[in-house]
């Protein structure tokens, strides 16, 4: 039915909005808690860069829509997908409402991945596992490759490169102390926080646009597998001329202009509403932040989600600048991190995935009980 695939596209843009929202907290955490920008400004720049970020690229929207859903296997109706969203949005709502930074990225591909094993009734073989490519490791696909993998290595990774970056700037700062004269007074506190106040608008900028290139490209993936499925089903045949765009310009591997503006669109109008309860997690309970730790933290975080957009990995905002902050923090003096703040995070890591894949795959086999789908 057309009025279910429209639904569909409905409940989708509604996760971008309550995606934009739920993590423009975790892009601009940093540059609020740090004092260099008000949450109003943060706000307005981080929607900006997430709008420019959006249109820079669709390897991520591809992978969700042809690289973990095998529709060999199970056909993936509007039902199905309006059933993974309703469990991402679920879970997104849950987690904002407690403060709980969790990764819309993995709610999105739990519910997914749930709703389509119920389609399949339990057969593990609706979702690609593992599957080679013709040009290496970085066109490999499926579960393994492109979520799993990277779920473990891009927090550890955020951790890491935070410590490194904050390292880096703190040794340069020390070697303008020791070399005396002019240079001596750019190692002054004042100087540092003044240079790096300045310089934190650049990286809260970079953060944006790589948030907006990492989970814009989410729900593009999500209305293209929708659309898809509608095509081979027969739902788009006989569309009247004012709805021809819904007919996909390229199968299922490729991703419509009208998709991505859209997508792009309603992810920045998501951002302009905040998401204040996170900042405060994420800004002043975890570590306090000055502007070098700051600058820090988001330079290390957008460094991973661009990298990992390139290679059409889905990967958590809220992972990487979240361990990136810890990484900043245990670099400055491992006792001043606040391990409670971070084991709330880590639980709610854990546990993003099966929640919103439970929920998913319950909510389509409640609607086949109904006999709606």
């Amino acid at each position: 039915m057309l009025s279910l695939l429209l639904l569909v596209i409905f409940a989708a843009l509604v996760f971008e909005f309550i995606n934009g929202f739920h993590d423009t907290a975790n892009s601009i955490a940093t540059v609020v808690a740090t004092k260099v920008l008000s949450p109003a400004q943060a706000v307005l720049l981080a929607a900006g860069m997430n709008l420019v970020g959006a249109f820079a690229g669709t390897a991520v929207a591809k992978t969700i829509a042809s690289g973990l859903v095998d529709t060999s296997v199970v056909q993936v109706t509007s039902q199905v997908i309006l059933c993974a969203l309703s469990g991402a949005i679920v879970w997104n709502l849950v987690t904002w409402w407690f403060g709980l930074p969790s990764s819309s990225s993995h709610a999105l591909i739990g519910g997914l991945c749930g709703s389509a094993l119920a389609a399949a009734d339990g057969n593990w073989h609706a979702l690609v596992w593992s599957q080679a490519g013709d040009g290496g490791w970085a066109s490999n696909k499926g579960l393994l490759w492109k979520v799993l993998l990277p779920m473990v290595s891009s927090p550890v990774a955020g951790f890491l490169v935070g410590i490194l970056i904050l390292t880096l700037l703190y040794a340069l700062i020390w070697a303008l102390a020791r070399a005396g004269g002019r240079l001596a007074r750019l190692a002054r506190p004042r100087w540092v926080n003044a240079f790096f106040g300045r310089a934190q608008v650049f990286s809260a900028a970079y953060m944006g646009f790589a948030h907006g290139k990492q989970d814009a490209q989410k729900t593009m993936g999500v209305i293209a597998l929708a659309v898809f499925g509608a095509q081979q089903s027969g739902v788009l045949d006989g569309l009247p001329g004012w709805l021809a765009f819904l007919h996909p310009d390229g199968g299922e591997q490729h991703i419509d202009s009208w998709i991505i503006a859209t997508c792009a669109l309603v992810m920045a109008a998501g951002t302009a509403m905040g998401g204040w309860r996170i900042i405060k997690t994420l800004g002043h309970k975890m570590v306090k932040l000055q502007p070098i730790d700051g600058f820090a933290a988001e330079t290390a975080s957008a460094t991973i989600l661009v990298t990992a957009s390139a290679y059409g990995m889905p990967v958590s905002t809220t992972h990487s600048i979240s361990t990136a902050i810890m990484g900043v923090g245990f670099a400055k003096n491992p006792r001043k991190l606040r391990l409670s703040v971070v084991e709330r995070i880590v639980w709610a890591w854990i546990l993003t995935l099966p929640a919103a894949g439970g929920v998913g795959y319950l909510l389509l086999r409640a609607a086949r009980a109904l006999g709606w789908a």
